[in-house]
């Protein structure tokens, strides 16, 4: 069975007191930055279990924040800018195209209607 949880003072990773150090430090929360110089660490070839121990991050993670930095990489390497030339006429030609599409659309529903002789659509009665 497994031991209550008890005071987190009684945890000998954390620091007790505020004048007290804990042994080696332990970081609960991670930011981007400090992500990402690992990541960076990775990248430039040191090896995972070395900083792994290092830093005293599971392996696992350390993989996982890599993959997601190189996912996010490939997302912004593919992302065009908004001065792109490229995709600037490609927008306009979807705009077009959009435009052109509602306008068959109408002229297709006035056909039908003047076809059947209704060039009009009926009017309610006034009762």
């Amino acid at each position: 069975m497994e031991e209550p949880m008890g005071n987190p003072k009684n945890n000998p990773k954390l620091p007790t007191d505020s004048s007290e150090k804990a042994g080696p430090t332990v970081i609960q929360r991670w930011s981007a930055t400090r992500k990402r110089e690992v990541v960076l660490r990775l990248l430039r070839g040191e090896s995972l279990d070395a900083i792994s121990r290092e830093i005293g991050v599971e392996v696992y993670r350390l993989e996982r924040w890599r993959d997601r930095a190189l996912a996010a990489m490939d997302a912004g390497l593919k992302e065009r800018s908004d001065d792109d030339p490229l995709q600037a006429g490609l927008d306009a030609a979807h705009k077009r195209v959009g435009e052109l599409s509602m306008e068959n659309e109408l002229l297709r529903a006035r056909i039908g209607r003047l076809e059947t002789g209704t060039p009009f659509p009926r009017a309610r009665s006034r009762r």
